[in-house]
């Protein structure tokens, strides 16, 4: 005969005893027809053979004083597979007469028969076998198909319906003993077959409805998060939309604004560019009548105009450098974004004064043609312009993107005076036909030169208006400035406020501590008074010997009583001495509560 493998013949009898006790369990509860008490003997022999299941293989484990093998260790895996499991670990961890882990174990599989839990849990234990290896063995009947079989049984428990009191029970002594004669066949079971027949029928379908429940409100639970977490959803996208149309409003608004401050800057700069035309055309008609002069007048037009080719030239040099400049100064002048925006106001002022003067200084170009003096005073007013626009530009850069149109503008305006400056060319080459007729209107030229001087007049007054606009821009600057450094010091303050708020802060809890030591103290030396009021110092005749050295006094060794634990000692026992403040000798001290010692002279003293 072929020897069997006796860890087989193990797992087949405790897989038979476990069909026989869920067997009789469910036809006992049923036909009992009430809820179950921790005293049935079925549902008492059924926790036992679930125990000797439980602890078929286990793997030994060392501690301090012996070996131990419980099954605590794998059912508390649980918890971390299957989330459901927290409660019953943490009541089973909180419960009060539980000491040993058996005790543990046995109050968490009562605590899963009442879930109608207990399948679920043992399945997450038998799905996850890398984790059982580590507390069974290879052959135990948890690591094979015995153990899934044994689960596939306890889903037919959740037909009952238990309530186990866990509490007061004694589930660390108990001795499990499995009955064998429950099971035993009788006349009366072979006689019940078809009453098992329709009772398994019943729980089936039973087991089919709850299992309907358990999906159902699994759906209903997805079917809630799902709502929630639309209307959040919804309420988001609400949000966003009433928040993206009070933005378009806005732009729209500033569009507005924009369009309508670019068709001012428009009318202005033609208004501007309408005057200059008028001007030119009569400055031409005056060079018409003007240039019928002498040869001495087309000499020095001629050299006036090589000077003002290279004073274009160095001009243009200049324009370059000045480009170079605006890039370094951008950079500063984005810090002072905030500040520039109140002043936008005085800026657009500003900006027209500048559209005025570059109009002048077109002017001034045509007209030093004529003269070389007035050339020289127009190049120095010119320069002065300049350095003057520099400094305005230097506040101005933020406005760039709303000068383009302007600049535009201007640069048409550059263009029809470079066309001018041509046609002027053209017209020089004429002027020598007409070189015998400048005689007669040397008087058309006087006239001229009074206009200019009208003109010169008109000049100084708007540079010396600009001249206070730009002081009264360097005293804004400079209040800035001054407002910049008051800042900083305050700042400093400030960090030197919270520096010694911080250090006072140290310095009461440094008190706080000491007084509460003091409060200690004082409450220690009151107890020990109140213990002491009811002793009374002995006389004199009565202390006779040092209650340290049991010496007896005489003149040597002399009396010294503590006030406050009431002792007597001698002079040399008593040698702790401490230095005060108020005497000049050092007062002796009690060895045991060093309080001062009174040297006692009489047996009256109380």
């Amino acid at each position: 005969l072929a020897v069997k493998d006796p860890t087989a013949v193990e797992r087949a009898n405790l897989l038979n005893m476990a069909k026989l006790s869920i067997k009789g369990l469910i036809e006992s509860a049923l036909s009992f027809g009430r809820t179950l008490d921790s005293d049935y003997p079925p549902l008492q022999q059924f926790f036992v053979v679930m125990e000797h299941c439980l602890k078929h293989g286990l793997k030994v484990r060392k501690s301090f004083l012996s070996y131990n093998k419980t099954i605590w260790g794998p059912l508390e895996l649980v918890e971390k597979l299957y989330p459901e499991a927290e409660e019953i670990a943490a009541s089973v961890r909180d419960l009060p007469g539980l000491k040993t882990p058996l005790g543990r174990a046995r109050a968490w599989l009562r605590l899963a028969l009442m879930q109608k839990k207990m399948a679920d849990y043992l399945r997450c234990l038998i799905i996850q076998r890398d984790l059982l290896s580590e507390f069974y063995e290879y052959h135990a009947l948890m690591m094979e198909e015995e153990g899934a079989v044994i689960v596939g049984l306890l889903v037919g428990l959740n037909v009952i319906d238990a309530n186990l009191c866990v509490k007061g029970e004694d589930l660390d002594s108990q001795v499990g003993v499995i009955d064998f004669s429950v099971y035993l066949k009788s006349d009366d079971d072979i006689g019940g077959k078809e009453r098992n027949v329709q009772i398994a029928a019943i729980l089936d379908q039973k087991n089919y409805v709850e299992e309907l429940n358990r999906q159902l409100n699994s759906t209903v639970s997805s079917l809630h998060a799902r709502v929630d977490s639309l209307e959040k959803s919804n309420t988001k996208l609400i949000e966003e939309l009433a928040i993206a149309k009070n933005n378009i409003i806005k732009l729209q608004e500033e569009n507005h604004q924009l369009r309508s401050e670019n068709t001012l800057i428009l009318m202005k700069t033609q208004h501007h560019l309408e005057a200059t035309k008028v001007d030119v055309e009569a400055e031409l008609q005056t060079y018409k009548h003007s240039r019928q002069g002498l040869d001495e007048m087309y000499t020095e037009a001629r050299r006036q105009l090589r000077e003002e080719a290279q004073l274009r030239q160095d001009m243009e040099n200049e324009l370059v450098v000045q480009v170079s400049m605006k890039h370094e100064i951008e950079l500063a002048m984005k810090l002072l974004e905030k500040d520039i925006h109140e002043k936008q106001d005085t800026l657009i002022g500003l900006r027209q004064q500048l559209d005025e003067v570059k109009a002048i200084n077109v002017e001034m170009y045509q007209k030093l043609q004529v003269s070389e003096d007035a050339m020289k005073e127009k190049n120095e007013i010119i320069s002065r312009l300049e350095d003057k626009t520099n400094q305005i530009n230097a506040t101005m850069k933020q406005l760039e993107q709303r000068l383009q149109q302007a600049e535009k503008a201007q640069m048409d305006a550059e263009a029809e005076d470079e066309k001018l400056k041509q046609e002027y060319v053209n017209k020089s080459e004429s002027l020598q036909n007409e070189f015998s007729q400048k005689e007669k209107q040397l008087l058309q030229l006087e006239t001229d030169l009074k206009i200019e001087k009208e003109w010169r007049q008109t000049l100084e007054d708007d540079l010396q208006k600009e001249k206070e606009t730009v002081s009264h821009l360097r005293t804004e600057t400079q209040e800035i400035v001054n407002l910049k450094k008051e800042f900083l010091k305050l700042q400093e303050k400030n960090k030197q406020l919270k520096s010694t708020c911080e250090d006072q802060e140290a310095a009461l809890q440094e008190l706080a501590s000491k007084l509460s030591e003091s409060k200690l103290k004082i409450e220690d030396i009151k107890e020990a008074n109140k213990a002491l009021q009811g002793q009374v110092w002995l006389k004199d005749k009565e202390a006779t010997h040092c209650k340290l050295c049991e010496k007896e006094f005489s003149l040597s060794k002399r009396k010294h009583h503590c006030r406050n634990c009431g002792e007597i000692f001698c002079n040399a026992c008593s040698d702790n001495e401490l230095p005060l403040p108020s005497s000049p000798k050092p007062v002796r001290v009690c060895d045991s509560c060093h309080a001062i010692l009174i040297q006692r002279c009489s047996s009256t003293v109380p």
